[in-house]
């Protein structure tokens, strides 16, 4: 046993330093990847001057919240009051540039800053990784997609080079995606547009830019101007009909099939919509249209396109969803979440500076604070611990 110890330790010692070289000699076969694409050596140089993987990209994309949190959970915190507000106090300050980016590419205003605010809270948390690290990171260590991480890293510096934007604005999360609206770089290269007329495609600093990119984005995935994206619906009791954004029937279609509006009012007419469950017919239901695929598009997880969708409704003025999730513990709203941390650091659980962000720290002591309270300790932020903790 001893000497199984005493080679394992001398293992990971020199696995060390051949691991570094392996990636620094991966990095400089990117170097002359995109020097070959025609970026320049200065601005490859800069981007590329690093020696190690960057361990929290790989650590962050090992986890996607779209496809993992329960949906109330997820609609919870990126749809509350508070988002709703910060919005409609953003849509004022910034409605010429709305109007104006409406108006130019035919999409409701309403989703623009919804897709504004589910990606970035309004320009608030727009990333922090250094984009040609996580990059590099990815294609060198993930072992997948590493044609496509390739070619992001590629089209991120050429923004540089070109100069739209400077090397240190190039901050964004994990998966390359960066500026206001969350653009991943050739996408960026693709479809960003000077909506500010200053000579310069920068969805970093400038508002008007991203807001007019992200509009021009919905409007070549597909946005029908004037249609609807989505309304709230309740099935039958036991529905077992066709469902699925594939699944498009005319409005008098769903009619039949006894689907009504979640406040109870008939459906009538030819638009064709499908038909989303995403937690079954004791849940809220939701007509989908075109449009939705559109917002889908963006980012294809149903659970994103609906609380830009839902979003969008809130800051257009319509009340918040009719219908209860089918769980009798329901999830938090960030507010909560920030208060959830506060209780557990004061119930003497070390989980660093409460800022409601819910990480592993969190999560692991909010599971064992359901032990202590006889729950299932799943480590997930809901009211039943929220209540517990707040004595409720």
């Amino acid at each position: 046993m001893r000497n199984l110890i005493l080679f394992t330790a001398l293992f990971a010692l020199s696995a060390g330093p051949a691991a570094a070289a392996t990636f620094s000699a991966c990095v400089d076969g990117l170097k002359a990847t995109a020097t070959k694409a025609g970026v320049s050596q200065a601005v490859v140089s800069r981007a590329l001057d690093v020696s190690e993987p960057d361990e929290k990209v790989l650590r962050l994309s090992k986890v996607q919240p779209e496809f993992k949190t329960p949906i109330w959970d997820y609609l919870g915190f990126l749809t509350d009051e508070q988002r709703v507000n910060d919005g409609r106090a953003m849509m004022r300050k910034y409605d010429g540039v709305l109007r104006a980016a409406e108006q130019r590419f035919g999409v409701d205003r309403h989703v623009i800053a919804a897709v504004w605010g589910v990606e970035t809270d309004f320009g608030q948390e727009a990333g922090d990784l250094f984009l040609p690290h996580a990059l590099a990171t990815l294609y060198c260590e993930s072992g997948r997609r590493k044609d496509f991480w390739r070619g992001e890293l590629v089209a991120a510096l050429k923004l540089v080079d070109r100069g739209d934007l400077e090397l240190s604005k190039l901050y964004g999360s994990w998966a390359g995606a960066f500026g206001q609206t969350q653009f991943i770089p050739s996408t960026y290269q693709r479809l960003a547009v000077d909506f500010d007329g200053d000579g310069r495609r920068d969805l970093v600093s400038s508002v008007a830019d991203a807001l007019g990119s992200t509009a021009n984005y919905l409007s070549r995935a597909g946005w029908q101007t004037g249609e609807s994206w989505m309304i709230e619906v309740q099935a039958p009791a036991g529905y077992s009909g066709p469902k699925g954004r594939g699944a498009k029937a005319a409005l008098s279609t769903w009619a039949k099939r006894g689907v009504v509006r979640a406040d109870g009012a008939q459906l009538s007419g030819g638009a064709k919509a499908g038909l989303l469950l995403p937690a079954g017919a004791k849940g809220p239901g939701f007509l989908v249209f075109g449009n939705f695929d559109a917002i889908y598009s963006y980012n294809q997880a149903e659970s994103y396109a609906l609380a830009i969708s839902h979003l969008a409704d809130r800051l257009a003025g319509y009340p918040a969803l009719r219908s209860s999730w089918p769980t009798d513990d329901p999830g938090l709203s960030r507010a909560e979440r920030l208060h959830l941390q506060q209780l557990l650091a004061a119930n003497g659980y070390d989980i660093g500076e409460a800022d409601g962000k819910i990480g592993p720290v969190t999560r692991a002591a909010i599971a064992d604070a359901e032990k202590r309270y006889g729950m299932a300790p799943t480590g997930r932020p809901g009211q039943k611990i929220y209540r517990a903790l707040s004595g409720g």
